[in-house]
């Protein structure tokens, strides 16, 4: 498929046609370079849709939420798109979940494109190529666009580097608030759920986050508010989306969206220049070279790694020059 094609693409995703949306993301996704080229004209279409992420551990409910609160925003004439992150499998390298058969019957609903992606190796709970993903739903007219992630604790504190509002959930009884202390969530969550609060311990896990709130630095002049939600019957989700709105009006209101947005971009843009990289130095040591050709014996007195790799990128630079 040649550049025509890439813009027939781009034209039909432009004018709604929800195949082209999911095609132009397995592009993305793989990192062809037709979805390289697709993204070179939508990005100068993006800036419209509020990116909202959702993190926390596992087992708090963030699917069930996600998907009530998705509702609520369609039954307000809103379109949202999803990314779901979930474990990549070590068979397919594909999202283990596949389809997000969780979410209940959103998928028949107009307004709404779900996308379950992969973290293939990804350390920080979201795929490298989920800020692109968002970028051609942005470009394609979502409202919102909201990160679900894939729950694995300490690791997902990049969503802070691609959503406009980060979402922490945690629920009661199982020392997730302490848990999350740990992790670095209390640092990046600008709004905290405390989910499945129908259950015992729901008043203590509100206030043990509150108390560690209070500690925290809130130099920005937001102070996170602690909800209560109960996702399964949707309680509590309509203040949850007007708070995320409110949080939306306080970065507008004092050019911090702006800002925020700006350092996401060059967030995704170094990670972009660093890949690039590393794919030319691997093309310029040669087909089937690895650094470990140039690592003798390192049981003993041996070389530092940092004079093995100046030797390496020497030889880059000197390969370039030439």
């Amino acid at each position: 498929m040649g550049g025509n094609d890439v813009r027939e693409l781009v034209d039909r995703l432009l004018a709604g046609e929800v195949p082209a949306l999911a095609r132009a993301i397995t592009w993305i996704e793989n990192e062809d370079e037709r979805g390289i080229a697709a993204l070179d004209a939508l990005y100068p279409l993006t800036g419209n849709a509020y990116r909202v992420g959702i993190s926390g551990p596992p087992g708090a409910g963030k699917s069930t939420l996600v998907d009530t609160l998705t509702e609520r925003l369609l039954d307000a004439g809103k379109t949202v798109g999803i990314i779901a992150v979930d474990p990549t499998s070590p068979f397919t390298g594909g999202a283990l979940l596949g389809d997000r058969i969780r979410m209940r019957g959103l998928g028949t609903r107009d307004g709404v494109f779900i996308r379950s992606m992969a973290t293939r190796g990804g350390l920080g709970g979201l795929s490298r190529s989920a800020p692109s993903v968002a970028a051609a739903m942005d470009a394609f007219g979502h409202d919102y666009v909201i990160f679900e992630t894939v729950g694995v604790g300490q690791s997902e504190l990049d969503i802070a580097d691609a959503a406009d509002t980060t979402v922490i959930v945690l629920v009661p009884e199982s020392g997730d608030s302490i848990q999350a202390m740990k992790a670095g969530l209390m640092e990046i969550g600008e709004i905290f759920v405390v989910n499945k609060a129908d259950r015992d311990g729901a008043d203590t896990t509100v206030q043990e986050i509150t108390s560690m709130l209070a500690l925290r630095d809130q130099g920005g002049g937001w102070s996170p508010p602690v909800l209560r939600t109960i996702a399964s019957t949707g309680e509590g989700v309509a203040e949850l989306a007007g708070t995320i709105e409110k949080h939306r009006e306080f970065l507008s209101s004092r050019g911090l969206l702006t800002e925020r947005r700006r350092a996401h971009f060059i967030a995704q843009l170094r990670e972009i220049v660093v890949a690039e990289l590393e794919k030319d130095l691997y093309t310029r040591l040669g087909a089937g070279a690895e650094l470990g050709s140039f690592v003798g014996d390192v049981s003993k007195g041996h070389r530092s790694p940092y004079q093995i790799a100046r030797e390496v990128l020497d030889g880059v630079v000197r390969d370039r020059r030439s």
